[in-house]
């Protein structure tokens, strides 16, 4: 942890907050994810599926090539994942969209 950091200190992320919001306000809004522990990230978080996630990364113009597909929690969630410079800052996307069951053999429709 980076003790002893003033508001002032986060001011890059702050900074690229502010220009999204005005760039980007009509894109779905994120959880959004600024640190003492890395002060100069802001992190994007998308929960309700992977679309947003899609939009942003397009907006952006961050390339397909450049996001990270995992998977966790047991295979149930798949998570994208891309970071660009952006501002002075390290913008982080992150995705999390449920991984649907199999469907079972010999199953009704």
């Amino acid at each position: 942890m980076n003790e002893g950091l003033r508001l002032d200190d986060l001011a890059v992320p702050l900074r690229v907050l502010r220009l999204l919001a005005v760039d980007f306000g009509h894109l779905p809004a994120p959880e959004i994810g600024v640190s003492t522990v890395y002060p100069d990230r802001l992190v994007l978080r998308f929960h309700a599926g992977l679309d947003d996630f899609e939009t942003w990364r397009d907006a952006l113009g961050i390339a397909p090539s450049a996001v990270v597909y995992r998977e966790q929690s047991d295979g149930r969630t798949r998570t994208l994942k891309a970071s660009i410079d952006y501002a002075g800052a390290v913008l982080e996307l992150t995705g999390y969209g449920d991984i649907p069951a199999p469907a079972l053999a010999g199953s009704a429709a």
